[in-house]
């Protein structure tokens, strides 16, 4: 605590760049949480022929992480808000790495009780995993000034296809080798020890033993919420108030009513990479499993790539002088069209021109993923978490509808073609709602709730 203070009480000292190492804690975390739940697609193939699934069975077991991911999404929110990033985060990532392990002992069971089995861990991991997005939009918004902010929430967000490029491969290779459940031994053990580092090594801004007051200043004067945490700790001397009115009211603000459909159509991009892609590769492109996991990295590669630019371009256009609805909004529209293209891989046959199309619908993706900076951009003061868990709510209600509705489709027609129409016309939808019902970004201010 001594080295905190002064820091703080040297105004003269070079500016520190800590939120940086936290921003890439934020990264190595989400890419993590990702491959969690990537798990089940790169074991699917496997999984489904030891268990007996057909398309519209498995497309219900994806899902199962999704239902808990939607209805946790505001219970997470209000834990954050009471207890704080650090603790709630790190806790989460404790509990969903536990139940990603315990997901490789359903082999010992009988087939249906197996089903029941992955069905019910799948649902807890998305439960524990709920308040990690809105947690990380929250230290973004408190460790980031806003012109540096769509830049964070893209480091972090693009660790979902970094997921994809470092996990995808080495989930194949343990599959293909040591069978489906070794996946999730490896990965849950991964998790808990990344638990233990990120309790170690998080702090708030005003207490990292690393921070001056330059740095402190500089996010300040940016419109970082510096103290967003600290104010937590007085709340428990504070008459307790209800998030119910602040919720009604964030619901009834057109800017973010649009911005939660965008956010849908954009997650079920997300979903389709995340589960039926692997499977897509080999039921209807003919790749064995070994082959699927590497070829998934190509797009992913591209994916993080765009995630990265998308955020940094947006911050350039900022800097720029142009709005923050223009510099918002402008990546995402690019990115949604860029995805459409992935439609045309229905009209090919050759494998290498599916895997460069598909990699520009990943980039597109990735370029388009500002949402979160959106979030960090819009969300009150006093109630960063209760409306990161919203727009998340809304967004993963994709999580559960994808899967299944891309089961019916491939089990009602025996292919892929229209389920890759779904997709790229939700990435359609995702455009017209940013064009013509988001309107002017802007922070919400939330009138003061009667008694």
């Amino acid at each position: 605590m001594d080295k905190v203070r002064e820091n703080l009480q040297n105004p003269q000292m070079k500016k520190t760049k800590v939120r940086w190492f936290i921003v890439m804690m934020l990264f190595l975390v989400t890419s993590v949480n990702y491959a969690d739940r990537a798990t089940i697609s790169i074991a699917g193939d496997a999984l489904q022929s030891d268990l007996g699934l057909n398309a519209v069975s498995m497309g219900y077991v994806f899902s199962a992480f999704g239902w808990a991911y939607v209805i946790a999404q505001i219970p997470g929110g209000i834990l954050l808000d009471k207890f704080g990033s650090k603790l709630v985060i790190g806790m989460s990532i404790l509990i969903w790495s536990i139940f990603t392990l315990l997901q490789g002992t359903i082999g010992f069971f009988a087939a249906g009780t197996a089903i029941v089995v992955l069905f019910a861990l799948r649902f807890l991991v998305g439960f524990a995993e709920a308040p990690s997005f809105p947690g990380n939009s929250r230290v973004v918004a408190a460790w980031f000034p806003s012109n540096e902010r769509g830049t964070a929430s893209a480091i972090f967000n693009s660790a979902q296809y970094f997921a994809l490029v470092i996990f995808s491969p080495l989930m194949g290779w343990l599959t293909y080798s040591y069978g489906w459940e070794s996946v999730f031994y490896v990965m849950g053990a991964i998790g808990i020890v990344l638990a233990l580092v990120w309790l170690k090594v998080i702090r708030n801004p005003r207490e990292h033993p690393r921070v001056n007051k330059a740095e402190i200043d500089y996010i300040e004067a940016g419109g970082g919420i510096v103290d967003m945490d600290q104010k937590k700790e007085d709340a428990g001397a504070k008459e307790k108030q209800s998030q119910w009115p602040f919720i009604k009211q964030l619901l009834k603000k057109r800017m973010l009513i649009g911005i939660y459909i965008a956010q849908y159509c954009i997650t079920t991009l997300t979903y389709f990479f995340l589960t039926w892609f692997p499977v897509y590769l080999v039921q209807g492109r003919g790749m064995s499993i070994l082959e699927a996991g590497f070829i998934a990295s190509l797009p992913a590669i591209c994916g993080f790539l765009g995630g990265i630019l998308g955020g940094m371009f947006s911050d350039f256009l900022l800097r720029k002088n142009l709005s923050l609805t223009i510099a918002r909004k402008t990546p995402i529209i690019i990115g949604m069209l860029l995805s459409c293209s992935m439609i045309i891989c229905n009209y090919v046959d050759a494998e290498w021109l599916v895997v460069v199309i598909m990699s520009l619908a990943f980039f597109g993706k990735g370029f388009g993923a500002l949402g979160w900076a959106v979030v960090s951009d819009t969300s009150p003061k006093q109630t960063a978490g209760v409306s990161g868990g919203l727009f998340n709510t809304f967004g993963n209600i994709a999580s559960i509808t994808t899967p299944i509705i891309i089961g019916y489709i491939v089990n009602a027609t025996g292919s892929f073609n229209g389920a890759l129409i779904f997709v790229g016309a939700n990435a359609l939808v995702a455009i017209l709602s940013y064009l013509f019902i988001v309107g002017k970004i802007e922070r919400v201010e939330l009138e003061a709730p009667t008694k």
